[in-house]
């Protein structure tokens, strides 16, 4: 495999950091970088500056206002937005349920829902996970039950991620109880607005409110708004799945992490000399990047797999693994370089405009936090342990 970019792919690279030195607002840049929480308007903010250059959906299909990059091409996104420090697209609504109604869906649903993803109006989050059904999502007990032009909706969801901010959510329901759990499921979208939804937070281990619970009760929800054919959705959830676990290898964000951990390490001393000059940790280190890099080159080469239109399969679970084990380890080697500073948190201290004294130094602050959070990695989207069930069974045929 030719490692080297092509002279038009360094002529794209060239184009991206351009863009991004003229249009990432500096504010924003400055919350990523400093792992710094980001606002909903943020979020937004920056997703309109994307629309408007045309690169907010990178891999929707062009008539429906997707830039239609090149596997190599979004791999240099991944790369240049995180190193400038730009927002992660929130992924629900572009990067999830978009391709999930473009290759599903009816054309009305195409129509209506597809432009306002673009321009921000719906924000979406995920009705997957309820108590009960997280990596067994087949065994989900939310009902669906047909009322001539409607279904009624009674049940929970929960880990619902930025539901608090969602004007949509996109659920998987049971419509029907006597066939095998997997053939039961429905894909349907709900107006969080709709009478008898109601959110609840739930406040993580790192002091934020980044999940909900999600509780219907009796709620109507429109026939035309079921995606596809009643009791396939398990098929559309799959699909969806795959997308998902690729992008959680979160490479571009973990390269960051990685020159994070770095200047952490530069500046952090042992018996007074620089950490990262001490050989059992420097060695630490050199592990994690080497994994990093391998793990870079199989995104590209996963990536460049489906360029001809087709879907990952249990690729995107590897790629998955692999990705979220290095974001963790470099997140616990962040923490073990500020050592006792890793234990007082403040939660103020998370936003970009806090002028009160730090507990530990500025750039340490977010590292215990950022490491609780990521614990969940290895679990959400499918937890490691089903996706190595999945390669076994797809590749190895176990």
């Amino acid at each position: 495999m030719n490692l080297n970019y092509t002279a038009e792919e360094l002529a794209f690279r060239d184009e991206v950091r351009a863009f991004l030195d003229e249009k990432l607002p500096a504010d924003i840049a400055a919350k990523v970088k400093g792992f710094r929480r980001l606002s909903k308007e943020d979020h937004q903010r920056w997703q309109k500056i994307l629309n408007e250059q045309g690169w907010y959906a990178t891999h929707w299909p062009e008539e429906y206002g997707g830039v239609n990059w090149s596997p190599v091409q979004k791999h240099i996104w991944d790369e240049e937005s995180s190193r400038y420090g730009a927002p992660r697209s929130v992924p629900f609504g572009v990067n999830m349920v978009a391709p999930v109604i473009i290759k599903f869906g009816t054309e009305e649903q195409k129509q209506r829902y597809l432009p306002r993803i673009l321009t921000g109006e719906d924000w979406w989050c995920q009705g997957y996970s309820e108590p009960g059904a997280g990596s067994d999502l087949a065994s989900l007990k939310t009902r669906a039950v047909r009322d001539g032009d409607h279904y009624i909706v009674n049940g929970q969801k929960t880990w619902t991620t930025l539901g608090q901010h969602a004007n949509m959510i996109f659920c998987l329901v049971r419509t029907n109880t006597e066939v095998k759990a997997q053939e039961g499921i429905s894909f349907l979208l709900m107006d969080m607005d709709t009478p008898g939804i109601t959110v609840r937070p739930i406040i993580t281990l790192d002091g934020e409110h980044e999940v909900n619970e999600v509780f219907f009760e009796d709620v109507k929800v429109p026939v035309e708004n079921l995606v596809g054919e009643e009791d396939k959705g398990w098929t559309y959830a799959k699909y969806l799945l795959t997308y998902e676990r690729t992008g959680l290898a979160g490479i571009g964000i973990s390269k960051a992490a990685l020159q994070h951990l770095k200047e952490l390490a530069t500046r952090r001393t042992k018996n007074g000399r620089p950490l990262i000059e001490d050989a059992s940790f420097s060695q630490r280190i050199a592990k994690v990047e080497i994994d990093l890099m391998a793990a870079s080159i199989s995104n590209l080469r996963i990536i460049a797999s489906v360029e001809g239109g087709g879907m990952p399969g249990a690729e995107s679970s590897m790629l998955k693994v692999r990705g979220t084990e290095i974001r963790q380890t470099i997140n616990d080697l962040a923490r073990r370089a500020i050592g006792p500073y890793a234990i007082p948190f403040v939660e103020e201290e998370m936003d970009l405009d806090y002028d009160g004294d730090f507990l530990s130094d500025e750039n340490a602050a977010p590292v215990t936090p950022q490491y609780f959070n990521n614990r969940k990695l290895s679990i959400f989207g499918g937890s490691n342990e089903i996706q190595k069930n999945i390669v076994s069974k797809m590749i190895l045929g176990l």
